[in-house]
């Protein structure tokens, strides 16, 4: 009568490497939607962030004048400072404000020329520092003052 132990011990190597398949598969797809919450939750505060700026633009449009000077009112409000109708703001991997050496994100808005006199129009891009890939953006407009 020949032995079983051969067998038995084949069925455990096939069942070993099954186990070690589906765990790799398993792995593969947490680190994949370890990823895509990553970029989501970036996305989710780059959009306040850009919402943010684009309220304070819209605010300071109350008052008149150029886009090019409501947006360096905005910066204003926000903090940092304006050139060229153009205004830039960092921020750290914990989304607080950066002094620009530890920057992660960079929130860029500037003014865009509508041909139109008594509209203005600013463009909002989110994007990570470095990198110019846009995880956000987004466009405002309001009336007052002359165009760009």
């Amino acid at each position: 009568m020949k032995s079983k132990t051969p067998l038995a011990l084949m069925e455990q190597s096939i069942m070993v490497l099954v186990f070690a398949l589906a765990a790799a598969l398993c792995l593969r797809v947490f680190v994949w939607c370890d990823n895509t919450s990553k970029r989501d939750e970036a996305r989710d505060y780059a959009s306040l962030r850009a919402q943010s700026a684009a309220e304070q633009i819209k605010h300071a449009g109350k008052s008149g004048g150029s886009a090019e000077e409501v947006l360096a009112a905005a910066a204003q409000n926000l903090g940092t400072s304006s050139s060229g109708g153009t205004f830039e703001l960092q921020y750290g991997k914990d989304w607080s404000v950066s002094d620009g050496k530890d920057a992660a994100y960079v929130l860029r808005a500037a003014a865009v020329d509508t041909g139109i006199a008594g509209l203005n129009k600013a463009h909002i891009t989110v994007t990570a520092a470095g990198k110019s890939d846009v995880i956000f953006e987004i466009d405002i407009a309001w009336q007052g003052g002359r165009s760009a």
